[in-house]
């Protein structure tokens, strides 16, 4: 399940730099965060290149992004985090919070696998 974050040198939709101090990201947002546990269950390593599917749209969504870097980190079992606005390809408009209407960024089912 992936929830969308925002960088310290972000805010909102702007981005104003590359280093995300609150994670030890510097210089880059092309990374996506993992539990340790699910990298090795996958058999991926923190470091690999990516690919992240997003699963709630039709079947012929592509709805993915490829070259993202996994990182392992301190992050629930069974959920990932990626840089807002990087993710939102992954994130189909047909899945969307019904009381408020706006794409449900914060819990999007996808697949990761290791970058082809």
């Amino acid at each position: 399940m992936l929830t969308t974050i925002r960088s310290h040198d972000q805010y909102n939709t702007t981005i104003y730099g590359l280093d995300d101090r609150y994670r030890g990201v510097f210089g880059r947002r092309d990374v996506v965060f993992m539990n340790a546990e699910d990298l090795q269950g996958r058999g991926l390593r923190d470091g690999d290149r990516i690919e992240v599917q997003g699963l709630s749209g039709a079947v012929d969504d592509k709805h993915l992004v490829s070259g993202f870097t996994a990182v392992a980190y301190d992050i629930p079992k069974g959920s990932i985090a990626g840089y807002y606005a990087e993710m939102n390809v992954v994130i189909s408009l047909r899945h969307f919070d019904r009381q408020s209407g706006t794409p449900s960024y914060k819990g999007v089912p996808v697949r990761v696998k290791l970058a082809d």
